[in-house]
C-alpha cells in the first residue's frame, strides 16, 4: 500500500534551521551540515525518490530520517514531522530506529522506506548502517511467516471474489478482487525474501530488481494486476492464482494451500 504522508508544520518548539537554499540540493546540504553539528544526532539517512534512480521529478523533495541518541535532548529530535518545500524529516531516537518497520512495530508498513535508503552520516562507527541493512530484506523465518500469512489472506480474498461472481454479484466480486491484489504482491515479494514496495515504486522495483521467473516480469505481472483491479475478471484472477499457487508450493507452502481443500477448485476452474 502506498504511504499517505501526514504533513505537519514546523512545531513551535523546533530549533531554527538554516534558511532554505535556492534549490532542494542547497537546502539539503545546509541541513546535513546543521544536523551533523548537533551532538545529539547519531545518524542521517536519505530515503524516498532520491534513492530510486530515475524517479525524482521537479517536485521531489528530500526525505531524511534523523536518528538521535536515546534519552538525550537533541535539536534534531524536535524536527520529527517537519515538512517544507525541499525537506521532509522523520526523527526518532536510536531505540525506535532499531525496530522501525520490523515485525511487531506499529509502523511496520514503513519497512520499504529503508530498502534502498542511503546512510549520509553515522556517528556510531557503522551501527546505523548495520541496523539499516537488517531492514532491507526479509530474513528466512520472517519471509516464510509473511508468505504463509499473506498467502492465506490472498486465497481467502480471491475465493470470496470468485464465489460472489458465481452467485451473480459482480460488483461485490470486483471489490474483493481489487482487495486481493495487495495480498498477492505481499506473497510474491515474501517468497523472494523481499519487502513489498510502495505502489509508486512497484514498476521501478520489478524493472531494476526482477523477481527472476519470467511470469513475474513487469510486462506480464502489471497488466495482469491492472486487469484484476479494473473489472475483477475471473479468468485473470484464476490465472494469477494458479501461478502463485505453483510458486508457493515450490517454496513449501503446501500445508496452507491444502487446508483450503475442495474450495480450491473454484480458484482453478477453467471455462
Amino acid at each position: 500500500m502506498e504511504i499517505i504522508k501526514v504533513h505537519h508544520s514546523t512545531p513551535a518548539s523546533s530549533p531554527a534551521l538554516p534558511p532554505p537554499g535556492a534549490t532542494p540540493e542547497a537546502t539539503m546540504a545546509a541541513f546535513v551540515s546543521w544536523a551533523e553539528a548537533d551532538p545529539g544526532t547519531v545518524g542521517l539517512i536519505l530515503s524516498g525518490s532520491q534513492v530510486h534512480d530515475g524517479m525524482p521529478t521537479g517536485y521531489s523533495d528530500y526525505d531524511v530520517h534523523v536518528v538521535t541518541r536515546d534519552h538525550v535532548p537533541s535539536a534534531s529530535r524536535d524536527l520529527d514531522g517537519f515538512r517544507s518545500e525541499h525537506l521532509d524529516i522523520v526523527a526518532m531516537p536510536l531505540a525506535d530506529f532499531r525496530i522501525r518497520g520490523l515485525p511487531g512495530d506499529p509502523q511496520s508498513w514503513y519497512r520499504y522506506a529503508y530498502v534502498h535508503a542511503q546512510v549520509l552520516f553515522d556517528r556510531l562507527d557503522g551501527t546505523i548502517a548495520e541496523i539499516l541493512d537488517k531492514k532491507r530484506t526479509l530474513d528466512p523465518d520472517e519471509a516464510w511467516n509473511a508468505a504463509d500469512g499473506y498467502l492465506d489472506a490472498y486465497v481467502n480474498q480471491t475465493y470470496r471474489s470468485l464465489k460472489s461472481h458465481r452467485d451473480g454479484r459482480p460488483v461485490l466480486s470486483h471489490f474483493d478482487a481489487a482487495e486481493s491484489v495487495p495480498f498477492a504482491l505481499e506473497v510474491l515479494f515474501a517468497l523472494h525474501q523481499r519487502v513489498r514496495p510502495y505502489n509508486k515504486y512497484l514498476q521501478w522495483e520489478l524493472e531494476q530488481y526482477p523477481l527472476g521467473d519470467p511470469q513475474w516480469d513487469v510486462g506480464r505481472l502489471l497488466p495482469a494486476l491492472r486487469r484484476i483491479m479494473a473489472d475483477g475478471d475471473p479468468e485473470a484472477q484464476r490465472s494469477l492464482f494458479i501461478s502463485i499457487e505453483g510458486a508457493a508450493r515450490q517454496a513449501g507452502h503446501d500445508r496452507l494451500l491444502d487446508s483450503w481443500g475442495a474450495d480450491l477448485k473454484l480458484l482453478r476452474q477453467q471455462t
